[in-house]
Formats: structure tokens, sequence, C-alpha cells
């Protein structure tokens, strides 16, 4: 029997940041969410950043008890994002190494070096321990990098997010097929010590096909290319639309 499709977790914080650029509650963080999951949308994912310059500590516990499906935060866990993690209790928190200042995620956590653990690996361990006694299950952002990929194995985490903004660039460039072989060696190789493995940074309509088929990928993580198609096609049929290059059928 063929592995069901990869899942498809929506972003909002394009939704969010829309909102901010006003002193109204339009469009709704909340409503969005909710039409995301009634077209089928497995999950919600948010990512607030200490400035909240979209998604605000108010979306996040506004959304979680009205989540149907996974609720999926991501951030760099310091202490004012663990407070709302340890409050809210997502399905799952992404730790991504990324500072106050970056615009988006660029890069994963370097958890180790010349084989041995880094500062990343060592200020995770009692993090990732926590959520996990919390029930949350924790994913750790990646470059697709093996000798990462084993770190987070050594972790004790449940899944990795492979960055994938390298693929897209390749694929936009038509040179995808190296650069898809990168990742499907570290999909691979964590499929192997037993991790799960999500993606996502810059997967579209056209890179998503392709990608989908990565042995072992669980989920897909897709906010502003998502968000942008919508302004044309609307919110719903957008979301059908990824659904569908992921490979589920209506």
């Amino acid at each position: 029997m063929a592995p069901a499709p990869p899942a498809l977790s929506v972003n909002l914080n394009k939704v969010a940041l829309l909102r901010n650029q006003r002193d109204l509650a339009i469009p709704s963080v909340l409503r969005a969410a909710q039409v995301c999951e009634a077209a089928g949308a497995h999950g919600i994912t948010v990512h607030p950043r200490p400035d909240e310059r979209h998604i605000r500590r108010s979306d996040v516990t506004a959304l979680a008890p009205k989540i149907a499906g996974e609720f999926n935060i991501e951030g760099n866990p310091f202490p004012r994002f663990l407070e709302l993690v340890r409050e809210v209790k997502p399905t799952q928190c992404t730790l991504v190494p990324d500072s106050p200042e970056q615009a988006t995620s660029d890069h994963g956590w370097i958890l180790r070096q010349a084989g041995r653990p880094t500062s990343d690996c060592k200020r995770l361990a009692p993090i990732v321990a926590e959520l996990q006694q919390l029930g949350v299950r924790v994913s750790l952002f990646l470059d697709p990098d093996p000798e990462q990929v084993a770190g987070a194995a050594e972790l004790g985490v449940e899944r990795i997010e492979l960055y994938t903004e390298p693929y897209a660039r390749a694929f936009g460039g038509g040179q995808a097929g190296e650069t898809y072989a990168t990742y499907e060696r570290a999909a691979t190789l964590a499929v192997s010590l037993g991790l799960g493995v999500n993606a996502g940074h810059d997967l579209n309509l056209e890179n998503l096909p392709r990608f989908a088929a990565l042995p072992g990928l669980l989920e897909v993580s897709i906010g502003h290319a998502l968000i942008a198609d919508a302004i044309f096609m609307g919110l719903e049929p957008t979301v059908r639309a990824y659904l569908g290059a992921l490979g589920h059928t209506a």
C-alpha cells in the first residue's frame, strides 16, 4: 500500500501581517484558520516573533482551543516563547534558530560540528525534554545536512523540518535535480534514525508536487505562497489546490 500523502499545515503569519497594517480586526486570523480547516487543511501553523510583527500572543491563545486538527507553533525558544508554549500546549512545537531581527527563517540549527555537540545542541537538550514532558511533539528546523539530522536523533526529538528555500530556488532555476537529491539523502537518513520528516519554506503549487515524493515526508508547512495565491484564487480553493499538489484526492 502506498504511503499517505503529506499533511498540509497552513501558516497564517501573512494573514496577521495584513491585519496589523491597520488598527482593525480584519482579516481575522481565527476565521482564516477555520476556512483552511473546512477546506481540508490538516493543521495550522503560527510563528510568533518577539516584536509581534504578525502573529500576536493573543492570536495564539485565541486559536489554541479552536483548532480541530494539528496546532503547530514555530519559533526560537526564548523565555517568552516558551511561556506561550507552556500555556497552550500545541500539538507540535517547531524550534527555529531565527534571530529577532530576521525577516524570515533562513537556516537550520547547527547541532553537531566535527562529530561533537554544539552550543545549540546543549541549549536545546533541556528545552526538548521539557516540551516532551508537556506532551508536545518537538520538531527541529534543519538544513538537509546528515550531521545535523543525526544530531537531532541524538537529542531525541520526534521530527525535523527541512528548510526548503534552496530546493525552491533551484527549482525556479530549472536545476532542482541535484538539490532534491540532497534532501532525499537527508530524509532517508532521518527515517532510518526513527525521525519523522516535515518541510517548509518557499514551497508553492509549482515546486510542491515533486517535493511531496520525498521519502518519509509527513507534513509541509506553507504560508507565504499559499496566502499570496489566495488573493487571486480565494482561500478555500487555494487550500484545496495545495492539497491536490500534495497528492490528496477530493
